[in-house]
């Protein structure tokens, strides 16, 4: 049978709890018998400011999914030069996991409707299925009709995974960080301590 692997990426600058909400929903409805948290390395989408350090970014996933035996943490893209394409990852991925592991990657509604802009979308629509979690302002009803057209033109499948909306991000996270103001309870309370510890996002 089967196994199923959750590939969930991201720049994680912060890690915070909607990411972790997003991954556990993601879990249970598609049935992943593990969630892979891989941090990016050098995102072509994230041009304009500087990322936290990639290790230290690791760091924080590490102690925001300990606890949980279903999470991982991967350090495939911060160890490869050069933009971190997803389609890169997939490949990557699928020469440590067999054949015998489904790859299920993990995305947000606001993602999905830009996946035709990623690098070789169609390859990564044919190496995994999709597990989309809505977003704040990214209902089905609204686009059904784009997500139709999308399922249409690269075949992929999509699994729509039902959760609280949670609107947390990594960078209002920053904002409060900067301003002075309390993080506790958007991230995990050991990832609170490490960026006290580091002097992150001053």
């Amino acid at each position: 049978m089967c196994k199923r692997l959750g590939i969930y990426g991201g720049s994680f600058d912060p890690i915070h709890i909607g990411h972790l909400v997003m991954a556990e929903m993601a879990r249970q409805e598609c049935e992943l018998n593990k969630v892979l948290f891989i941090p990016a390395g050098n995102p072509p989408h994230k041009t304009n400011r500087q990322l936290a350090p990639s290790l230290e970014r690791y760091d924080m996933v590490q102690l925001a999914i300990e606890g949980n035996p279903y999470f991982e943490v991967s350090s495939i893209e911060i160890e490869r030069e050069g933009k971190s394409f997803t389609i890169d990852t997939l490949k990557g991925l699928r020469e440590i996991y067999s054949g015998s592991w489904e790859f299920w990657l993990i995305i947000g509604m606001d993602s999905l409707l830009e996946i035709r802009t990623w690098r070789n979308a169609a390859d990564i629509a044919k190496i995994c299925k999709l597990a989309v979690y809505p977003r704040p302002g990214y209902s089905l009803d609204e686009h059904g009709k784009e997500v139709e057209a999308l399922q249409h033109e690269l075949g992929v499948q999509i699994a729509f995974v039902q959760g609280p909306l949670i609107e947390i991000s990594s960078t209002g996270i920053r904002q409060r960080i900067r301003a002075g103001k309390s993080i506790r309870y958007l991230v995990p309370e050991p990832v609170e301590y490490y960026i006290q510890e580091h002097s992150l996002y001053r």
